[in-house]
């Protein structure tokens, strides 16, 4: 990635409040990050749904399972 002029803009106590970027550098990081970091499209995970045969109820397991926590 190129590097990327940017403005920083502040409020009137001068802590960064936001960033302007040029729409075309916006337009390569959107790019970027639909690419992911490796560079391939995301994998859907979609097509996993309904697989896995689990013999118990999720949200039970998960309240199950928080409450061994300290």
């Amino acid at each position: 990635m190129h590097d990327i002029l940017k403005k920083i803009l502040t409020d009137e106590n001068m802590q960064p409040v936001a960033v302007q970027i040029d729409y075309a550098d916006w337009v390569e990081i959107e790019r970027a990050l639909r690419l992911g970091e490796n560079g391939k499209q995301p994998t859907d995970l979609g097509r996993h749904i309904g697989r896995l045969d689990w013999p118990v109820d999720g949200l039970e397991y998960q309240q199950r399972v928080r409450s061994e926590w300290e």
